[in-house]
């Protein structure tokens, strides 16, 4: 097991907003790496546990199969395996997994369950997703972004629901220094205290935030379009939710007010004919498969700096 001097957590993707271009650089470099890539495990030795209260495909294949590039071996918790919450609270579970495992991720309901996990915990907790945040799905999108910054021309913008991918695409936006806009409907914007942070960190990095619920303002030449699915994992009793979206689809008429070589971005999975259409998800500007699979490439990058962060810089500096 390791002793950990000072245990950093990941909640939200701000808590590492200065550590962010480096974490996205390392795992650019490590995605693209040679054959030393394959001898690296960082991980070695450790076990990396993965709490899922909430079904998933990406999160969970991602950690399972970067732990094991990295030489660990990851442990997947579905809700009905353990006691977390049920006969068992928070803060004993995160006592007796701290015993056993050198790093946790939590994909939860409510934010405050993984904050408390975090608090009880002695080793790295991630939060692979909370109603509030999604830290992990934002880091992927900066680094699908860094990737093809050489032909991006314009704003960062997202159509939607003012949800926990918004929160945290436009906190990792902002702190590398992106222009961001979003349009959501009346009464959908995204929490204020959230946007308060992330005026704060643009008032550093000289970003710009443009709040409206006018898409095609929005839109209108921006680099990148990123919507969600309107009614999100949790809310299908909101049966009238969906009717506020009306005009937020993403189509060929909408998209023409952007940048030409815009990219085309949705964290998956995606309700086709709904937000957006078959013709723009399947368009030569969608990049959200790249985005899928960068979940995996960041996530290590994430892993390595919080569970062997002598590991991460030795791999950084050899690059």
């Amino acid at each position: 097991m390791n002793d950990y001097e000072e245990k950093r957590d990941l909640l939200a993707i701000d808590d590492f907003s200065k550590e962010l271009p480096d974490l996205i650089d390392w795992a650019i470099k490590i995605k693209n790496g040679d054959d030393f890539v394959d001898e690296f495990k960082p991980l070695e030795g450790m076990s990396i546990g993965s709490i899922y209260e909430k079904p998933s495909t990406r999160t969970r294949v991602s950690f399972e199969v970067g732990v094991n590039k990295l030489g660990g071996q990851p442990l997947t918790l579905l809700s009905n395996d353990i006691q977390l919450g049920k006969s068992e609270s928070i803060a004993d579970t995160a006592a007796v997994l701290s015993r056993f495992l050198d790093g946790m991720t939590y994909r939860c309901f409510k934010h405050s369950d993984v904050g408390d996990l975090a608090k009880h915990s002695t080793i790295p907790v991630i939060n692979a997703l909370s109603d509030l945040h999604h830290p992990c799905q934002a880091a992927a999108d900066l680094m699908t972004i860094t990737e093809n910054k050489e032909k991006l021309n314009g704003h960062i913008s997202w159509i939607g629901d003012g949800n926990n991918v918004l929160h945290d695409l436009l906190l990792a936006s902002v702190s590398l220094g992106h222009d961001f806009s979003y349009a959501t409907p009346l009464g959908y914007e995204p929490d204020k205290m959230i946007i308060e942070r992330a005026k704060k960190i643009a008032d550093q990095t000289g970003a710009k935030i443009i709040e409206t619920n006018d898409p095609e303002e929005a839109v209108t030449g921006a680099g990148v379009i990123y919507t969600d699915i309107f009614v999100s994992m949790g809310e299908e009793h909101l049966k009238d939710k969906k009717n506020a979206f009306d005009g937020f689809q993403i189509n060929e008429d909408l998209v023409s007010k952007a940048d030409p070589d815009y990219l085309f971005m949705h964290c998956l999975p995606a309700h086709r004919g709904e937000e957006v259409t078959d013709s723009v998800i399947d368009s030569k500007n969608s990049v959200v498969f790249d985005q899928a699979e960068n979940r995996m490439w960041a996530q290590m990058s994430l892993l390595t700096y919080m569970c062997n962060e002598n590991a991460w810089h030795t791999f950084k500096e050899l690059f």
